[in-house]
Parts: structure tokens; C-alpha cells; sequence
């Protein structure tokens, strides 16, 4: 029986609490997040509307584009309305839409760039049979496989989190919710939901990363066309790197907990 009562929604400590600070961090992630809203949205539009990028390179380019644009307004947004209304109490419901909605994108943009890569090898190693393997029919399942993929992924997860229940501290230490977050203010054991999210990342994560960059292996061994190939693999590398600093570099004081958690059901007392 808990000792506690459960809360019904999180304050998330976002930023800073200094009112000017908060002034100037609004007007500076608005600009941002207008830029990047305004760039992707021209990237889609131009893809769409020019007959010219009417082929498979810039199909993907206007599917990322869309996932770029997307990724972002599941957290800008709510962080921009924190800034400007010093309001930073959250539902649990919508924290866990918005953990639904990010991972989506998320886990999307991870398997768009697999595709990218694929498709980038067909065209340098197999010119002459681009055209019938990477055809429109080709292009639509695998842009389908990527959105089916990602939300389900994302579905698996925020139905991991209905099973925890949250009564102790109602502070989140970030400015939107992500799972290694809740997993440190549960009141309810997450080791299923970090034994899930470990071996998802380590098998899902782990392959899409190899589809990425094993194609580009390929095409650097037959010195093929690599220079072509550089703005995408700018974004891959900015795009892993910072899952990598963000989700594989945990704090001391997290790893401790982990540690901590994994241990007491190995070694239970």
C-alpha cells in the first residue's frame, strides 16, 4: 500500500527562473524554432510543388523535412508557452501524448535516414538500375514502413508508461518529458520499462544505425561518388551524435540510480 498520494500532473523546471532570462530565452528559441519551422516548410513545399524533385532523393529529403518540422513542434511550442506565461504545470495525459508524439518523430527520423542511405547507395553503386529498384511504388513502402515503424515503437513505450503511477515529486527536470525522466520520479518500479527501452535501443537503434552508415562504407571502398553524399551525412552524424550525448551519456547521478535498480532485482535481499 502506498504511503503516498499520486499526483496528477508535473511542473517542468524548464530553463531558468529568472524572469529576464526567460524573456531572452523566449525571443531567442522563437527565432529558432520560426527559422526551422519556415526552412522545412519550404523544403516541403518546393518538393512538392517543383515536377523537377519529382524523384525518389527529394521525396525522402521532403519526408525528413516533414519529420524535422514536426520533431520540433512537439516541444517548442509548450516550452515557448512555459517561457512566456511562467506556467509550467503539465497534465499527465498530455506528458504522455507529448512522449507518444516525440518518440515518433524520433524513432521515424532514425529510419527515414536508413532509408536515405539506401537509397543514396542504389543511385552511386547501381545507376543504371536506380529507376527499377528505387521506383515510386518502392519509394511509398518504405516512407510507409518508416511512419508504421515509428509510431509503433513510440505506442509501445507511452503504453509502458500507463502502467506507473507518479506520487513523488512533481518536478521534471527538463522542459518537456521524456521517459528517462518519469522513470526517476515513479513511485511504481520501472525496471520493465527500462529493460524494454534498453533492449529496443540496442536491437532497433543498433541496426538502424548500421543500415545508415554501412552503405556509405560501401560506397567509400568502391571510391565511388562519397563527396555527393556529404549534407546527408552532416545530418546523420549531428543527428546520432546527439542522441548519443543525450541518451548514452547519462549523468553520474543517473547511472547511479540505474545501477542501483538493476542490481536490487539481480541480487535481491
Amino acid at each position: 500500500m502506498r504511503n503516498q498520494t499520486e499526483i496528477s500532473s508535473f511542473t517542468l523546471v524548464g530553463l531558468s527562473d529568472h524572469p529576464l532570462t526567460m524573456n531572452a530565452l523566449f525571443g531567442l528559441f522563437l527565432l529558432i524554432y520560426l527559422m526551422t519551422l519556415i526552412t522545412n516548410l519550404l523544403i516541403f513545399f518546393l518538393v512538392l510543388t517543383d515536377h523537377h524533385l519529382h524523384n525518389p532523393m527529394y521525396f525522402f529529403l521532403a519526408n525528413l523535412a516533414f519529420v524535422d518540422m514536426s520533431y520540433s513542434s512537439v516541444t517548442a511550442p509548450r516550452m515557448l508557452y512555459d517561457l512566456a506565461m511562467k506556467s509550467r504545470s503539465i497534465s499527465i495525459p498530455a506528458c504522455i501524448a507529448q512522449v507518444f508524439f516525440y518518440l515518433s518523430f524520433l524513432s521515424s527520423e532514425i529510419f527515414l535516414l536508413s532509408a536515405m542511405s539506401y537509397d543514396r547507395y542504389i543511385a552511386i553503386c547501381h545507376p543504371l538500375h536506380y529507376k527499377l529498384i528505387i521506383s515510386w511504388r518502392v519509394c511509398a513502402y518504405m516512407a510507409s514502413m518508416v511512419w508504421v515503424a515509428g509510431c509503433t515503437n513510440a505506442l509501445v513505450h507511452a503504453l509502458l508508461l500507463l502502467r506507473l503511477s507518479f506520487c513523488r515529486t512533481s518536478s521534471i527536470q527538463n522542459f518537456f518529458c521524456d521517459l528517462p525522466h518519469l522513470y526517476q520520479i515513479t513511485c511504481t518500479d520501472p525496471f520493465i520499462n527500462m529493460v524494454v527501452l534498453f533492449l529496443e535501443g540496442a536491437s532497433v537503434g543498433l541496426g538502424a544505425f548500421l543500415l545508415t552508415f554501412l552503405p556509405y562504407v560501401y560506397i567509400f571502398r568502391k571510391r565511388k561518388a562519397f563527396s555527393t553524399c556529404t549534407s546527408h551525412l552532416t545530418v546523420v552524424f549531428i543527428f546520432y551524435g546527439s542522441l548519443i550525448f543525450i541518451y548514452l551519456v547519462p549523468s553520474s547521478s543517473n547511472m547511479v540510480n540505474l545501477e542501483k535498480n538493476v542490481f536490487s532485482h539481480i541480487c535481491p535481499h
